[in-house]
């Protein structure tokens, strides 16, 4: 995605969401060299599900070298011919890719000041991009800070229909090891979004 050159002011706790988000989409994105391992194996968790699932990975990750965790996420998301998963809103919602979950999304993009960076090709509908998207929002790499209503709607729309059963799928996934546990962490931060969406949403 095309980011402004500037980021506005944003208060801890969205810092730390879209910190989360960016975090996944990396991972999702491609397989995680020495350094991101490294910095993966550091990581702290708390007594909270998500805290915990944190702490599973680091302890992964700790394990984890980059040439056994290259042939995992080949396996996962590559393959000959297709990967063990297919991590697409469009799949996951009907079954086919570029459907029409992908044609909602660019016009969200479009009405958002999104564009996907040229050097990008698969489809804007997969799982690593729509969490760096979300990320982009929160922190106002688009141009400006989303509002909580931008984000719940976009959340609802384009990641709360599908992406739980994915990270339950990637936590499940014969070939998944070290991302069995970005499954997990997924999972988890996916529960705890959804679950503050519905209580803002209460609110009003």
């Amino acid at each position: 995605m095309n980011v402004a050159a500037t980021l506005p002011e944003v208060i801890q706790e969205d810092r730390l969401r879209a910190d989360l988000y960016n975090y996944l989409g990396v991972m999702l994105s491609g397989p995680p060299d020495q350094m991101l391992l490294d910095q993966t194996a550091n990581l702290e968790g708390d007594e909270t599900p998500l805290g915990q699932a944190i702490q599973g990975l680091a302890r992964v990750a700790k394990v984890s070298r980059p040439k056994s965790v290259r042939t995992e996420f080949n396996a996962l998301f590559i393959g000959l011919g297709r990967g063990e998963l297919l991590p697409y809103a469009s799949y996951y919602l009907t079954g086919f890719l570029n459907e029409k979950p992908l044609a909602n999304l660019r016009k969200t993009m479009a009405s958002l000041g999104m564009t996907r960076a040229q050097d990008v090709f698969e489809p804007e509908d997969n799982i690593a991009s729509l969490m760096e998207m979300m990320a982009g929002m929160i922190v106002g790499r688009f141009g400006r800070v989303a509002t909580i209503s931008e984000q719940q709607q976009f959340f609802n729309a384009h990641i709360g229909s599908w992406a739980a059963h994915y990270f339950a799928d990637l936590q499940a996934a014969k070939s998944s090891v070290l991302y069995a546990s970005v499954g997990a962490v997924g999972a988890a931060f996916m529960d705890i979004e959804r679950e503050a969406f519905r209580m803002i949403k209460a609110e009003r």
